[in-house]
This record gives C-alpha cells, sequence and structure tokens, in this order.
C-alpha cells in the first residue's frame, strides 16, 4: 500500500516537473566571457566620453569667450600659419587701393542704374554676389593686376567662406584679400555681428601670407529698389573679434522619429505628403 503511495506521488511530482519544463520561458544564455567584457569596456568608454563631454563644455563656460576679444592677426596666423600683412608700409598698396577704387566707382554707378541686376531681389544679401563678380571681373582686366577666386589648402577654387577674392599685385606678387560685405546707412556704428569667420581645415582659403580688406558698401535700405550710397575700404589688420561658442541643431537632428511623442497633421517625410 504505502509503495503504491509513493509511486503515485512520484508520477505526481514527474508530470509536474515536465509541465514546469515545458511551460517556462526560455533562459536567456549567458553572455562569453569575452562578450561581456566587451559590453563593460564600452560602458567605460561611454563614461570617459561624456565625462570628457563636460569638461570641455565647463571649460568653455570658464572661458566666458563672449566677452573676451582677439587679435584677427592673431587668429588669422593660428589656424592658416599665414600672416596677415597690414596695408600700410606694402610698396604695392597704392596701387592695389586705386585699382579696388575705379572699379567701385564703377559699379556704384551700375548697380544703381534702372536696369541693374540687384533691382527687385528679394534680399539685399543677395546682391552682395554681383558686387564680388563686379570686383573679380573689373580688377582681372587692370593692367598690373590680377584678380580671382582663393583656392583652399586643397587646392581647389571656393566661392564659399572667407575671404571672398584674391588680388596680386604683378610688380611685386603681394597678395592681397577682399572681401566685399553690404550695410544699410547709419549702420556703422551698429554692435550687431556682421562679420563671421569659421576655422576650417582642408577647406581653408587662407593659404598665403597677405593683407586683409574688406569692403563696406553702403545702401539706402529701400527693399526692392535700393540705392547705393558709397563704400567704406577697411584693413583688417586692426580687427578685434569675439568667439561665439553656441550649440546647434538642424531640423533634421531636433524632429528625428525618435524622438517625436507627437505628430497631427503637416506632411510626411521630408515635408512630403502621407
Amino acid at each position: 500500500m504505502k509503495r503504491r503511495a509513493l509511486k503515485v506521488v512520484f508520477g505526481v511530482l514527474l508530470v509536474g516537473l515536465i509541465a514546469f519544463v515545458a511551460t517556462r520561458e526560455p533562459k536567456t544564455p549567458a553572455l562569453a566571457k569575452w562578450e561581456m567584457q566587451g559590453r563593460l569596456r564600452e560602458k567605460g568608454e561611454d563614461r570617459k566620453a561624456r565625462e570628457a563631454d563636460v569638461a570641455l563644455v565647463k571649460g568653455l563656460l570658464r572661458e566666458d569667450l563672449s566677452h573676451r576679444e582677439f587679435d584677427f592677426t592673431v587668429v588669422v596666423e593660428a589656424v592658416s600659419g599665414k600672416r596677415m600683412m597690414p596695408a600700410k608700409g606694402r610698396a604695392s598698396a597704392g596701387r592695389v587701393v586705386a585699382a579696388i577704387q575705379d572699379v567701385m566707382d564703377g559699379l556704384i554707378v551700375k548697380m544703381n542704374a534702372v536696369d541693374s541686376p540687384v533691382k527687385g531681389l528679394r534680399r539685399i544679401n543677395e546682391g552682395s554676389r554681383f558686387f564680388e563678380d563686379g570686383l573679380l571681373e573689373g580688377l582681372d582686366a587692370m593692367e598690373g593686376i590680377s584678380c580671382g577666386i582663393p583656392h583652399t589648402r586643397e587646392g581647389t577654387a571656393q566661392r564659399s567662406g572667407y575671404p571672398d577674392l584674391r588680388i596680386s599685385d604683378d610688380a611685386t606678387g603681394d597678395v592681397y584679400y577682399l572681401d566685399p560685405k553690404l550695410m544699410e546707412r547709419g549702420s556703422v556704428a551698429s554692435s550687431l555681428r556682421t562679420f563671421y569667420f569659421e576655422p576650417k581645415d582642408t577647406t581653408l582659403k587662407i593659404t598665403e601670407d597677405a593683407t586683409h580688406l574688406l569692403i563696406g558698401i553702403e545702401h539706402d535700405g529701400n527693399d526692392g529698389d535700393w540705392e547705393f550710397l558709397g563704400y567704406r575700404l577697411v584693413d583688417l589688420s586692426g580687427l578685434k573679434v569675439r568667439l561665439k561658442a553656441e550649440f546647434q541643431a538642424s531640423n533634421k537632428d531636433l524632429y528625428g522619429k525618435a524622438s517625436v511623442l507627437e505628430k497631427r497633421g503637416g506632411g510626411g517625410e521630408d515635408g512630403a505628403d502621407d
């Protein structure tokens, strides 16, 4: 009797064990030792990278960069290894300045004409390209002066970025960089930022010792029917600049699928309709 009871109990236990094994969730296999070490190493590297980023941000804040001023000559030499030569004292400066004045005087008249390509533009900033092209063509046509688009460190002629034009005095080989800017009448004393220089590596366009000039072209602010009033040619060797450290993101960064909590209406992917 006892033996039969034991068999029954044993049978029940065996059935229960089989049912448990059959219905339990599969056990996640343990990670191989090398894989576990790899994951731990990745976490350590992520933590170190995060700590380095935190230290960098705190360091930038301590520097209080928005209130510091830097000599532009120092900035240029630091990023390019090239010297910024003041116009004063260069034998070629008189010829180059006179050539710029001659071309600009003609351009002012041309851009104020009824059929000027600048008339009717939606934004005045779009007009700076016409002055740039006019200076390029006019200066390069002058005897004893050559003008072209600066080349990058990679040797490619590039329109975008500082500086816009490269001028060479044929007699001496002296190089001048020229950057045209449009400005509204009465804004000469404005403290708003109007000059930008972003240091690059391979696409840097400062590749020679040179005099850096900027020409500010004044307009009356009459939208769509601008009149150009004159200009100021400036030697940038005495310029003080400030560095604005800012964190930025594009729409692509902001509105990525992983970040969107809710979406109502609007277009589909990249602004297209769903």
